[in-house]
């Protein structure tokens, strides 16, 4: 199991926590960070193990943003990393969840900030929890510049284009319920109980065929900006395959023989 000074990742049955661990920055995004959520999300998608993914922040705050500083390696903070980046050079598109859309569900649970390079990595991930004090924005152009993270592009396609100008072009924050009524976020919580409510999805999840859940995750990106006949054409294409796997057969026979199923991933 991987993780860095910035970044601690554990199990939880079949989830892997992935957890910002930078709390005397508001686990502002670092170059430790970013190298351990690229290789945490690795071994999500590598390990069959895994069924789902919850992130979370350390310390009553989600992620303040991009520590441009920590970023561009000034001070001796990360120094052991930079090959990793020199090496690959789009290692934090895919650490943010830009270039890389990982396999398995993945669940935000959001207390504190969240905000600038925080409110980008959050739209990254499919379900989004949230404790009632957390805040959300994006806060670039206030700073004159641009987030560049994806936040043009996805904000207007998870949000109504509406909303997502005013978060974009006025830089101001949002509170979590004011961020549920846009459809930001999916459920607001008691401060501090938002990783309980994540980890209680997840389970909800892993006790589902794995096969069936990633298969239903890429379709629905996969088909989001397809015309409807193309969409449905690429659902049964991927959809299909499912019927046939051990996993289907293991939920038929669960349901007939009225038993939790036991999925093996075949």
């Amino acid at each position: 199991m991987g993780g860095t000074e910035h970044l601690t990742v554990r199990r939880e049955g079949a989830t892997l926590v992935l957890t910002l661990n930078r709390p005397e920055a508001k686990n502002a995004l670092s170059l430790p960070m970013l190298v351990g959520l690229h290789d945490g999300w690795a071994e999500a998608d590598e390990d069959e193990a895994v069924r789902s993914i919850v992130l979370t922040g350390a310390g009553g705050a989600f992620c303040a943003g991009m520590d441009l500083k920590a970023l561009a390696g000034k001070g001796m903070e990360g120094q052991q990393y930079r090959d990793r980046l020199k090496a690959d050079p789009d290692l934090h598109w895919k650490a943010m969840l830009r270039h890389h859309r990982p396999r398995k569900p993945v669940i935000a649970a959001v207390e504190g900030y969240c905000v600038a390079g925080g409110t980008e990595i959050l739209q990254g991930t499919d379900i989004r929890v949230a404790g009632e004090s957390a805040t959300f924005g994006l806060f670039e152009v206030k700073r004159g510049l641009f987030p560049i993270g994806g936040s043009t592009v996805r904000l207007q396609r998870q949000i109504p284009r509406t909303h997502a100008l005013e978060m974009l072009l006025t830089g101001r924050p949002y509170s979590a319920r004011e961020a549920a009524g846009i459809g930001l976020i999916g459920h607001v919580v008691p401060d501090g109980t938002a990783l309980t409510k994540a980890l209680e999805i997840a389970e909800v999840i892993n006790a589902c065929g794995p096969l069936a859940v990633e298969a239903v995750k890429a379709s629905v990106y996969e088909t989001a900006e397809m015309t409807e006949a193309d969409g449905l054409a690429a659902e049964l294409k991927r959809g299909w395959p499912v019927f046939d796997t051990d996993d289907a057969k293991e939920g038929a026979r669960a349901f007939a023989e009225k038993r939790p199923p036991v999925y093996k991933r075949a």
